[in-house]
């Protein structure tokens, strides 16, 4: 392959190297670019021009002085290298599903092939309107593993660095399904409905994570008519608990009321789900908060515990969507809606054992409560601690991409605007120069 050829295949000699592998599972991408200039030979300036980047980023990338942290960026690396997305713990991408002409005996089709010739038939295809033209309806189970699997990825992803840049390829993946639903077997078209279900319901997730309301509840709509065609009474509840959020955020609290405990009625019918409720009866507590209203609100916490101290050794009972809802979760959660209801003292405690207990892994979750804590220990007038826990949220936030947790941030900056001139202000501002531009 000449230096004036596109890249398009790593060696396999280089995707085997026991180094390489370990590289790209830490996603050290200072390793990464120095293996491809010693083992494969591409050099910096093609490796910027590939992953469309700077090469002087790319050097100091390779000298150890900036890392990739933003998965679009690192989505943009693997896909502009041809790494495999499995090694950088990604989804499959595009280029990397086999196209069904190129399988077996058939011969071209003609009206494939594009104009450069039957040579440039075999570059991977990368657009949507590409893949769903070779998507000929016969899904089988192993597609449906497939897809269940990409959906999981998304959630962890999502977890990890907020929803926002999952958007388009969500929405994508929402349109397959609905294609393929069209043309599948009936025995495949129950499974199939569920997962377009579930895949509007993460569209409207990602879509709430970017604070684009509208269009969140547009999708939580969808998911909430194709779960009802199902009569699907626990995933029902799932998205009124989402839309019950939503509420909760986009300043409508009574109508945050009226969905979880209309979300708690689906739940009902559908047998004893003790995870599920206390997960729905803390979505309530949140809406009764914002309307501080602190009777309603802490009965709503206990609810939420009672029913959680029942769950207790049947978690594996529960829907897998729930399972995220944890003793920590609950403990951190319960904080969160006490610091709503302005209860900053009984708050802050809680908070910060979440913080404590939760995993490096869920950054968002851990920028997201490293916020609620600051703001508790500001309303108390800890402005040293307040600032600090604010400035771990910031740091945080370098890693993900969640527009609902960088306007926390900002709406914590305002707060701090009478104290202005107080040295750890000053400091906290600087930091947030720093991290948001």
């Amino acid at each position: 392959m000449s230096g004036s050829q596109p890249h398009r295949v790593l060696p396999a000699e280089l995707l085997a190297d026991p180094e390489w592998q370990e590289a790209c599972r830490r996603r050290d991408f200072t390793r990464v670019f120095r293996l491809l200039k010693l083992k494969a030979g591409i050099h910096p300036s093609r490796i910027a021009a590939l992953c469309d980047m700077t090469p002087s980023r790319v050097g100091e990338i390779m000298a150890g002085r900036r890392s990739l942290a933003h998965i679009d960026v690192i989505e943009r690396v693997a896909d502009g290298l041809r790494i495999p997305g499995a090694m950088l713990g990604l989804a499959h991408r595009p280029w990397e599903i086999p196209a069904r002409d190129r399988v077996g005996d058939q011969a071209p089709v003609p009206s494939r092939i594009p104009e450069g010739g039957p040579g440039s038939a075999l570059e991977p295809v990368e657009s949507l309107d590409d893949l769903l033209a070779l998507a000929d309806g016969q899904v089988t189970r192993s597609t449906l593993t497939a897809l269940h699997s990409s959906v999981e990825d998304y959630w962890r992803r999502d977890d990890q660095h907020g929803g926002a840049p999952l958007r388009p390829a969500v929405v994508g993946h929402l349109r397959y399904v609905t294609q393929l639903m069209r043309t599948a077997d009936a025995a495949l078209r129950r499974d199939l409905h569920s997962l377009a279900a579930e895949l509007a319901r993460l569209a409207g997730w990602a879509y709430f994570d970017a604070r684009q309301y509208s269009t969140a509840r547009t999708y939580f709509t969808q998911a909430l008519h194709l779960s009802h065609g199902q009569d699907d009474r626990l995933f029902m509840a799932n998205v009124l608990s989402c839309m019950s959020l939503q509420a909760t955020y986009d300043g409508n609290p009574n109508d945050a009321v009226a969905l979880a405990c209309r979300a708690q009625d689906a739940a009902r019918t559908a047998g004893d789900q003790p995870l599920v409720m206390s997960m729905l009866h803390m979505r309530e507590a949140f809406a009764h908060a914002a309307l501080r209203d602190a009777s309603s609100c802490h009965q709503a916490i206990d609810r939420s515990r009672d029913a959680y101290d029942r769950a207790r050794g049947r978690e594996g009972e529960a829907p897998s969507w729930v399972r995220y809802f944890d003793e920590n979760k609950l403990i951190v959660d319960a904080g969160i809606a006490l610091a709503r209801l302005g209860e900053a003292s009984r708050a802050e405690p809680l908070i910060a054992e979440g913080l404590r207990r939760e995993k490096a892994a869920q950054q968002r979750g851990r920028a997201f409560h490293a916020f609620w804590l600051a703001s508790t220990q500001l309303q108390q007038g800890k402005l040293d601690a307040a600032c600090h826990s604010a400035g771990l949220a910031l740091d945080l936030t370098a890693s993900i991409d969640s527009p609902r947790v960088a306007g926390h941030v900002q709406e914590f900056h305002r707060r701090l605007r009478p104290y202005a001139c107080e040295a750890p202000v000053i400091a906290f501002e600087q930091r947030m120069r720093e991290a948001l531009g």
